[in-house]
């Protein structure tokens, strides 16, 4: 088996100027589920059909069970965001579909709550999982995946140095339809990731 560079026992953790993302823990439940409720309308058209209990307990805790063995697995790693001036939360960000061999990927996809979209913090929090994903993991190329009627996401993701490659057809089933999807991505070598903010 392949030693992978970063599943150690201890969780990572990122500090950036305005935001500090980490490994979700129960005790973020409340918070959670809190401004996901009240983001709902504002998330929904970007996310898969959310479930009858997508903001119960029983929910986030199968999430942070999969989040866990994930990480444990060396396949991802998930971070709340958090605003450093206030400690609250603002979103989340999570590496996946992670591959070492030829590949040496990974996937990028992210959140964030409405009353803090538009502020820079998802910016910042690419920017660190970037980081993490080269220096860390060792990786040489992360994507993500956007709705081209996404233009907050598109804006993002530009602004954080990922390069657009393509159009992926009917590639994720959204809010319950397949939707055609961007493909951006950022190689180790471009060492571009900006530091403007969205």
């Amino acid at each position: 088996m392949i030693a992978l560079p970063f599943f150690r026992r201890d969780l990572p953790s990122l500090k950036g100027e305005r935001v500090a993302l980490r490994t979700p823990v129960p005790g973020d439940y409340r918070e959670w589920a809190s401004l996901r409720a009240e983001s709902r309308k504002f998330l929904e058209p970007w996310e898969p059909r959310w479930l009858p209990d997508e903001l119960e307990w029983s929910a986030f805790r199968h999430r942070l069970n999969r989040y866990r063995e994930d990480f444990s697995q060396g396949t991802g790693a998930a971070f709340f965001i958090f605003q450093n001036s206030s400690g609250k939360l603002v979103g989340g960000i999570t590496i996946g579909n992670i591959r070492y061999g030829v590949a040496q990927t990974g996937q990028i996809g992210y959140w964030i709550g409405e009353r803090y979209s538009g502020k820079g913090y998802m910016s910042e929090a690419l920017q660190l999982v970037a980081r993490y994903a080269f220096d860390t993991l060792r990786l040489h190329r992360v994507e993500a995946a956007c709705i081209p009627k996404n233009v907050r996401s598109v804006r993002v993701l530009e602004k954080a140095g990922f390069q657009r490659e393509g159009l992926l057809r009917s590639y994720l089933r959204i809010n319950g339809a397949w939707q055609d999807h961007y493909l951006y991505a950022l190689i180790a070598d471009d060492r571009g990731v900006a530091t403007a903010k969205d």
